[in-house]
């Protein structure tokens, strides 16, 4: 099994986890939008399990009913998303890891929310919500 690791902006925080990735998507939320300060984010879910911090400490922050999402309290960088919907998963933004290109995207999800100047030129399924 392949280990993938990665780290916030500021090398506060390492970590490691175990691959491949269970799924990989972009996600256009509206609750991902304001955690990242972006109009999407890409995310890559692991086992849980496998996820190990190497250096620093993750802020963990409720942002929501049943979810829970990692950051860096020095640079901000968003990390990770956990759902009591999916015990023992774990979403790591691809952009803190430090190859992401590895998780091969499978979806845009949540496109409900997705800023109208903003186009989707792939030709990966597009959901209006979740998958499933």
């Amino acid at each position: 099994m392949s280990t993938v690791s990665g780290h916030c902006f500021c090398n506060s925080i390492r970590f490691e986890v175990q691959g491949p990735e269970k799924f990989a998507c972009f996600c256009y939320c509206e609750s991902c939008q304001r955690a990242a300060g972006a109009p999407v984010v890409a995310w890559a879910t692991y086992s849980k399990s496998t996820f190990r911090i190497l250096q620093g400490d993750i802020h963990w922050h409720r942002s929501s009913p049943g979810v829970t999402r990692g950051h860096c309290a020095t640079c901000g960088s968003s990390i990770s998303y956990e759902s009591e919907k999916r015990p023992g998963e774990i979403d790591l933004t691809l952009n803190t890891l430090e190859d992401s290109s590895l998780p091969k995207l499978k979806a845009h999800i949540w496109t409900c929310d997705k800023p109208a100047w903003l186009a989707i030129g792939d030709d990966l399924p597009v959901y209006q919500r979740n998958i499933g």
